[in-house]
């Protein structure tokens, strides 16, 4: 019988192979995310690549974006992190076709895979498969692993080194395992996905335990939150859409949205600018 690794429509993760497609999508379930009011749909990569196509952009110097055109899913994009020790995928998307490969493969293939969370697991066995590397994650988040697999490598504590310059920080806040990615060439970058997502006017950042719900997290998570960030250097920061980047002021940024975060739930005074 054919067994076909299916894709959530909605979510965009990939399950582990099966005849038929699975009855539910235990992450959308979650609520955190959503189940579509016309019911639970799937695709496959093969469907996936006759309507769709992987689009690439350069972001900054050493960080070329990729993102599924036109939108699938969450619509999120992941980054290529470029190092002289190697490259990194930061998240990741749904949709890998044969000229992906053959660009990434050229550009030096990859070191390893690292995700944010699990709304950004979406295909990173087909990824991690193709480039022969392994896929990064936090232990805390195992559950939420739809498609197990040998190249996936959880990693445990409030850190984790991928390459000399490029360290991951559990943050938690969305998800237990809420991962960053701390860039440390030049003034410093991070990369957030929507753990510390950049909000519409690029110039504070935000933290909820569910986006599309609109739930909040608790003053005295964001605070850890908080402190975690400042204990870090950095002056971009890299979201997990193409136009949520906060080139420069990120650190400054980063404090004041928390304190701005915090003064919002104690509430009611009206917010400063």
């Amino acid at each position: 019988m054919s067994m076909t690794a299916f894709i959530c429509a909605t979510c965009g993760t990939q399950h582990a192979p099966s005849a038929t497609p699975p009855a539910r999508c235990a992450i959308c379930e979650d609520p955190r995310q959503w189940v579509p009011a016309g019911g639970q749909a799937w695709t496959t990569m093969e469907a996936l690549s006759r309507r769709h196509a992987i689009g690439w952009r350069e972001v900054a110097p050493g960080l070329l974006g990729l993102g599924v055109f036109p939108d699938f899913a969450i619509g999120q994009r992941a980054l290529l992190v470029r190092t002289p020790q190697g490259n990194v995928l930061w998240d990741c998307v749904a949709l890998l076709d044969p000229a992906t490969v053959a660009l990434v493969k050229a550009l030096g293939g990859l070191k390893a895979i690292a995700v944010s969370h699990p709304h950004f697991y979406t295909s990173m066995v087909e990824w991690a498969r193709a480039f022969d590397c392994p896929v990064l994650l936090h232990e805390a988040d195992r559950a939420w692993v739809m498609r197990p697999d040998p190249a996936i490598r959880f990693w445990s504590g409030e850190a984790q080194e991928v390459l000399p310059g490029l360290t991951l920080h559990r943050l938690g806040g969305h998800f237990a395992g809420g991962t960053i990615l701390h860039r440390a060439e030049g003034p410093g970058a991070i990369l957030t996905g929507d753990i510390a997502s950049v909000t519409p006017d690029r110039r504070h950042i935000s933290f909820m335990w569910s986006f599309p719900n609109w739930v909040p997290l608790p003053a005295a998570e964001v605070a850890r939150i908080g402190a975690a960030l400042e204990a870090l250097e950095f002056d971009a920061i890299y979201g997990g859409w193409w136009d949520r980047v906060m080139a420069s002021g990120g650190k400054a940024a980063a404090r004041d949205s928390v304190a701005r975060y915090i003064r919002a739930l104690a509430g009611p005074e009206p917010l400063a600018p």
